[in-house]
């Protein structure tokens, strides 16, 4: 009797070690409004992001099944970059490692137009590879509108039943000169993911009002991705 208890913890825990709390993948626009100044901010502010104190704690909650991570680049249709393939994240380590990776990336020659609808799809791909996590959620930054492809609200009606949280982080003008223009862009193209792009139960949009309040933008989104599942005693 002891043997047949004791094999089935053992099958239950490792079922338990198997299973991840959320799957987020980060989409970066490399688009030709980007330039390689702010293409630096987006990248480093995501390491520096993952690596705040704030974020680490709750990627790394105590008696929690892991958090998993992939991170790319997008563009036009066609053009996607994977610059991290779907890490565990179980310690602090992991965290340095993913860190190290993205500081090290260079910027490769992407094409100019922005295929917001092309990347929606791409990271719903993505996130399919993780079926058994609890919560599947895709994190797209971006500074414009589409222009080329499919548009946005189709994407999203195909991705209505998938499973799939979408999450915004709309970036407004860096030049300070605009004044309260950068206001009205940014509004408008938070409102235009509001409509066409974010998806599922809770999805939001987070504004960074220039590349260089990109770092803190992506902690206030992480963290609030995050504090829902480590707060709940239940899968979503």
């Amino acid at each position: 009797m002891m043997r047949v208890l004791a094999a089935f913890l053992s099958v239950i825990a490792g079922s338990a070690a198997a299973e991840c709390r959320q799957a987020l993948a980060l989409g970066l626009d490399v688009s030709g409004s980007v330039d390689n100044a702010e293409y630096r901010l987006q990248v480093d502010g995501l390491a520096a992001a993952l690596k705040r104190p704030e974020v680490t704690q709750l990627i790394l909650a105590e008696a929690a099944p892991p958090v998993r991570l992939a991170v790319f680049e997008w563009s036009e249709p066609g053009h996607h970059r994977l610059l991290l393939d779907w890490t565990t994240i179980q310690a602090e380590a992991d965290l340095e490692q993913i860190a190290l990776v993205l500081t090290n990336t260079q910027r490769s020659t992407a094409p100019q137009g922005t295929a917001v609808a092309a990347a929606m799809l791409y990271g719903a791909e993505l996130l399919s590879q993780q079926a058994g996590c609890w919560r599947r959620t895709l994190d797209l930054s971006g500074d414009g509108k589409h222009n080329l492809g499919t548009h946005p609200r189709d994407a999203k009606k195909t991705l209505r039943s998938s499973g799939v949280t979408i999450n915004g982080l709309v970036i407004g003008a860096d030049d300070p000169s605009h004044g309260d223009k950068r206001y009205v862009q940014v509004g408008e193209l938070s409102a235009y993911y509001n409509t066409w792009v974010i998806l599922g139960p809770n999805a939001f949009v987070e504004v960074a009002l220039g590349f260089d309040a990109f770092e803190d933008a992506m902690t206030r989104k992480l963290m609030r991705e995050l504090k829902g599942l480590v707060l709940s005693d239940a899968r979503p």
